[in-house]
């Protein structure tokens, strides 16, 4: 799927691919919440970084918020607009909240590192939802193909 994205003042806009679009993960660990997070999560999806293309580049700025983990925003406004790990190199994590594209619905949802989550941050749980206290063993890949998502 032909995904579309901006940060919130228009300096920045890009495009990407994303075969993994559902927004169904919910992160709660300090960093997804503290630069991205106003619920107490954020929402990542999973594209296709070669497939990326960025108008204003020069407003992008990088976070490196842990050895394995590069946060890309922009440095105008300060939305969140990606994330990007040398573990997996073909891919990058946009977040939900940065896509202008309508997003398919998830039918249920996975709450992850929620022994990380913020008092505040109630989770909400619904019927058929999965809550993890650390990482969910299954891939955003793993997740869309069970799932009949995959676009």
């Amino acid at each position: 799927m032909r995904l579309e994205g901006s940060c919130h003042c228009g300096a920045v806009r890009f495009t990407v691919e994303a075969p993994h679009p559902v927004p169904y993960q919910r992160c709660y660990c300090s960093i997804c919440r503290k630069t991205a997070g106003g619920g107490g999560f954020a929402v990542n999806i999973g594209a296709l970084a070669g497939t990326l293309e960025v108008e204003g580049r020069e407003s992008l700025s990088t976070y490196q918020s842990s050895a394995r983990m590069e946060r890309t925003f922009c440095a105008v406004c300060g939305s969140a607009l990606w994330g990007y790990s040398p573990d997996w190199p073909d891919l990058i994590h946009p977040h939900a909240s940065a896509i202008d594209t309508e997003l398919p619905v998830a039918p249920t949802h996975v709450h992850m590192m929620t022994g990380a989550r913020a008092g505040w941050a109630a989770p909400d749980i619904a019927q058929g939802d999965a809550v993890f206290d650390a990482y969910p063993e299954e891939s955003l890949a793993a997740w869309h193909e069970r799932m009949g998502m995959t676009r």
